[in-house]
């Protein structure tokens, strides 16, 4: 959904400048050499690897952002709350809330030859991550990564868990399993599959993950055809929230009676990472 949207302000531009705050563990690249590399530069394609954007520019080399959990990419005219601080938010009248300038969380800044709107790389928690590979070159965080989850097959899903011990959740967060899988959506495919998080992986029979591939897919297209989940930071890049939040069946309801069965949905932690599921829906 980001790539769909983010494409008309990234492909057929040529940047003329960039900005950013000072080397961090944000930077894969760092600074400087990301200016080096960009500064001239047309984007010709902008394609997705899983939670990965990869911009491929005009001299063979290819610009990688990654969101993170905290990330927003979006137009210098974007309007949202939600990239404001809370604190910013606190101290401005509601009219006032819906403008936004850089801030010192606003990483990267790319300006363009043709005059229009810059694009901006904002993270609070510098979760996010910029990269950029010259031609031909490669990087772990590519290599590794696995199938893409929009096609993740049950057979491919059964054949990746025989003899894993790890809960069935923490194997869908691999990203060198099913890469393009977030907390949100396993939450939400694990329980559309009727499946337990904390099921041992190796012990999920082909029937079950066939419904569990079925159910991703299907949670992911969903999730693109309503804009995203703006539950705490996503803003698409026109600023505008995401409505698949309203859709959420377990995530975030903790203790809320579950839509199906009335059953208290339940909140545990699973691969670090906050998990929720229906005891009695799923087994």
């Amino acid at each position: 959904m980001t790539r769909r949207r983010i494409g008309p302000l990234l492909v057929g531009r040529r940047i003329a400048r960039i900005e950013t705050t000072r080397p961090s563990y944000f930077f894969l690249t760092r600074p400087a050499a990301l200016r080096a590399g960009l500064v001239g530069r047309e984007v010709r394609e902008l394609a997705r690897r899983g939670k990965y954007l990869v911009a491929a520019l005009d001299d063979g080399a290819r610009l990688v952002l990654h969101l993170g959990m905290t990330g927003q990419l979006f137009s210098a005219g974007a309007t949202s709350p939600r990239l404001l601080s809370a604190g910013a938010r606190s101290a401005l009248a509601p009219e006032e809330q819906q403008r936004f300038e850089p801030d010192a969380h606003t990483h990267l800044r790319l300006a363009f030859e043709d005059g229009g709107p810059e694009v901006l790389f904002r993270d609070v928690r510098k979760f996010g991550k910029v990269l950029l590979l010259r031609g031909g070159a490669s990087h772990p965080r590519i290599d590794r990564l696995g199938v893409d989850a929009l096609e993740l097959s049950g057979e491919a899903l059964f054949a990746a868990s025989r003899g894993r011990r790890v809960a069935t959740k923490a194997l869908l967060l691999d990203q060198a399993v099913a890469t393009g899988v977030g907390n949100i959506y396993a939450d939400e495919a694990l329980f559309r599959a009727g499946i337990r998080p904390r099921r041992r992986a190796g012990a999920l029979t082909r029937r079950e993950c066939e419904a569990l591939a079925e159910a991703v897919r299907a949670v992911l297209l969903r999730s693109i055809e309503t804009g995203g989940s703006s539950i705490r930071d996503y803003v698409a890049p026109d600023g505008v929230d995401g409505a698949f939040q309203d859709e959420r069946r377990v995530y975030a309801r903790g203790g809320e009676p579950c839509l199906v069965c009335g059953t208290a949905i339940r909140r545990v932690v699973v691969a670090q990472r906050g998990t929720h599921y229906c005891p009695r829906c799923q087994r």
